[in-house]
């Protein structure tokens, strides 16, 4: 996208539209459209940038008329776009840029769409569930000269960045394996997604944060280069959220094995569920620890923060174990209500990289400045090509134990192609991405 191509660069104004309505959007979307809707993104390359929620699409438009209502004198009215062809009404708002927050099977349509529509676009995560899926939106977005990034949320904690920090520096050397655990309450499951988890896993939508986590912490930002994924295993439990020989899961266990240059092993097992009692205590229950040659990091979300209970008021209404650095509602001492943490910061990051490319200079060094933002690994499409593969090859193991045949396992970039399931005591074997990973 030029400058002529809807943007103006007089009055640097980015419209944003938002494809899906759900708690996704709820927590960490709204909050950035109302603060910008107040104060505009600045920096010194760009000056100020008007960002505005410019249009919404979903397939009913019940929760868009709701925030219409909701935020009525708050921030100038959306465009509410709703039904089959919402995705094309949207484009058809003139917005700028797409935020696409639906349930991961629906990422793909959605991000294509825009993408050829010369949008720049955001996916909340996993991007997509296929390599080849990854790869056709990676060449859209070449091909149109826009960005293509990827929201997740759990590399801008501040526990995070300070282990790849230690990483980074060499104070935490050569990882040798380690272990996470991200278990949800049923509400998950039974309510809030209910809709779409049939034939679904909750390896696939919450693992992803720790699949990238490792892949960029101990692998796209390690200071040894040679870092390669080898080869993907996992198992789940059913019966509770579906039926027991069905292919919707309530846990799910992954294991992921990375190879170091000097070919030592690192490997990494990471649980999921969304079957947790609703009472307890944490909401969601989050740790992990990671093991070095010469330490070890562990981290626990309930832990490190905040205990409460109010009298009708917790574990339902208000959370026993707050996170307030991913989300939270302050009173400032200065008197201002605000709302932040890092949930909202890696969209409002999305907003800034736009905006360096479009406003930061002149259309003619336009190339460079998309080809600086395409750089960062953390959040580029491009570079989420193990966390895909990752997911790919979880879903396709899942699938296979739902059909009666456990225990098979992934080899990434082996002798059969980029990424392969093998069945244990058969030759048959199963091509999931033929070309290298």
């Amino acid at each position: 996208m030029n400058s002529t191509d809807g943007f103006n660069a007089s009055s640097k104004v980015l419209r944003v539209g938002m494809v899906g309505l759900g708690m996704i959007f709820d927590e960490t979307y709204k909050p950035v459209f109302l603060d910008l809707a107040h104060s505009p993104l600045y920096s010194p390359a760009t000056g100020p940038v008007d960002v505005r929620w410019t249009a919404a699409a979903s397939r009913t438009g019940s929760r868009g008329r709701n925030y219409l209502q909701q935020l009525k004198n708050i921030i100038p009215p959306f465009e509410n776009c709703h039904g089959d062809d919402s995705i094309q009404k949207l484009l058809a708002s003139g917005v700028d840029a797409v935020c696409v927050a639906t349930p991961d099977d629906r990422h793909f349509e959605a991000a294509k769409i825009a993408l050829l529509s010369g949008k720049h676009v955001l996916i909340e995560k996993p991007s997509v569930l296929s390599l080849a899926e990854l790869e056709q939106l990676q060449e859209i977005a070449d091909q149109k000269k826009v960005l293509a990034k990827v929201v997740y949320h759990k590399l801008a904690d501040p526990d995070h960045k300070k282990l790849r920090t230690h990483y980074a520096d060499n104070i935490f050397r050569h990882i040798n394996n380690g272990y996470c655990s991200l278990l949800e309450p049923k509400q998950i499951s039974g309510k809030q997604f209910a809709e779409w988890i049939v034939g679904r896993n909750p390896g696939t939508y919450v693992a992803v944060h720790y699949i990238k986590l490792i892949d960029f912490t101990f692998g796209s930002s390690s200071v040894i280069p040679g870092w390669e994924l080898t080869r993907v295993s996992a198992t789940g439990q059913r019966g509770l959220v579906g039926s027991a020989d069905g292919s919707t899961w309530d846990s799910c266990q992954l294991q992921v094995t990375y190879r170091h240059p000097d070919n030592r092993e690192a490997t990494f097992d990471i649980h999921t569920s969304w079957v947790m009692p609703d009472n307890f205590p944490g909401y969601v229950e989050q740790e992990v620890q990671f093991r070095f040659d010469n330490a070890i990091w562990n981290a626990h979300q309930r832990k490190r923060g905040v205990e409460m209970a109010v009298e009708n008021r917790t574990p339902d209404e208000m959370k026993n174990t707050p996170n307030y650095h991913y989300n939270g509602s302050f009173l400032e001492p200065w008197g201002k209500r605000s709302q932040r943490g890092y949930g909202l910061e890696v969209i409002r990051r999305f907003f800034e990289e736009v905006s360096f490319v479009e406003f930061a200079g002149p259309s003619s060094s336009r190339q460079e400045r998309l080809q600086e933002m395409r750089g960062l690994t953390y959040n580029d499409l491009s570079a989420d090509r193990n966390t895909v593969a990752i997911v790919q090859a979880m879903e396709a193991i899942l699938a296979e134990q739902a059909k009666g045949n456990p225990g098979c396992q992934v080899l990434v970039n082996g002798p059969d192609g980029g990424l392969v399931l093998y069945k244990p005591g058969k030759i048959e074997r199963v091509v999931l991405h033929s070309s290298r990973v």
